[in-house]
């Protein structure tokens, strides 16, 4: 039956990030969804293990995979925004954990000519493990994690961006204390229609080194399209799970995004279509 939303959920190897992800979707307060997952060539055993997860879920789950030839993120997404059905598109990382009013809030920020951006809040190796099914389950996390990530924000000097653990509920409250602003893209939390997608055709399959460049390069395209990303506080609040710092030295994708930006590119020939590919 075709759904209203598709989440799209990046995804590589880190099964017991996505039994916490399916955890939270299973409280999600919305519910006429249907996740796609977007595999990035994870290892059989692990293809294994996903099935199951997919079999004992209670939402409809499409499961988009290809051989492991490197860091090919793009090419994996471009392929789960073909395989989802619905009009409006979610996407989040695979160690990114969904607060329960997560896709109603996305769903019902949606307009026109928009991409919307969400905020996460960042989870130290310590805190990270305070994050359970059971805790999901309970629709405690937030409770639970404060202190922790407290007390390493003040003491230790961790980067948690513990103020969006902060949620303002009320709608005119939280227009007048955080106002909506023009940003960037932020890979692990935004959504978009499927036809502002298309109209770009999608990622750059050029982008094959992970941390930089791939979003930005999306978000300009859009731009000159004129859809413009807005970005939430205090709402559409995901939990990102530690893991350890990407390797940032690699420059080709800096060179791509600074080439398609100087060349004003409003559609890649290098997406989802490669009729006009070189």
């Amino acid at each position: 039956m075709h759904k209203p939303v598709s989440l799209i959920i990046s995804f590589y190897n880190k099964i017991d990030f996505l039994r916490l992800i399916f955890a939270a979707l299973e409280q999600q307060s919305y519910r006429d969804f249907e996740v796609i997952i977007a595999d990035d060539g994870s290892r059989q055993d692990i293809v294994h293990e996903v099935k199951r997860l997919i079999v004992e879920s209670t939402f409809q789950v499409k499961h988009v995979w290809h051989e492991d030839k490197g860091w090919r993120k793009n090419i994996i997404l471009n392929k789960a925004i073909v395989a989802s059905e619905a009009d409006y598109l979610v996407f989040i990382d695979g160690d990114c954990i969904p607060h329960p009013l997560f896709l109603e809030e996305h769903f019902d920020s949606r307009k026109p000519n928009q991409v919307v951006c969400g905020r996460r809040v960042t989870l130290t190796e310590k805190t990270s493990k305070y994050v359970t099914s059971l805790q999901i389950q309970n629709r405690n996390l937030h409770k639970i994690l404060f202190w922790p990530l407290l007390f390493e924000s003040f003491f230790s000097g961790e980067k948690t961006h513990i103020v969006h653990i902060f949620r303002i509920k009320n709608i005119i409250l939280r227009s007048l204390l955080a106002r909506e602003k023009i940003k960037g893209i932020l890979g692990c939390n935004f959504s978009a229609w499927k036809e502002d997608l298309m109209k770009v055709n999608g990622f750059d399959e050029r982008f094959v080194h992970p941390g930089m460049g791939e979003d930005t390069d999306l978000d300009n395209r859009l731009r000159h399209n004129g859809v413009l990303t807005i970005s939430k506080k205090f709402s559409i609040t995901i939990y990102h799970m530690f893991h350890p710092q990407l390797d940032l030295s690699n420059r080709h994708n800096f060179v791509l995004r600074d080439e398609n930006i100087e060349n004003k590119v409003s559609f890649t020939p290098y997406g989802i279509d490669k009729t006009n590919m070189n």
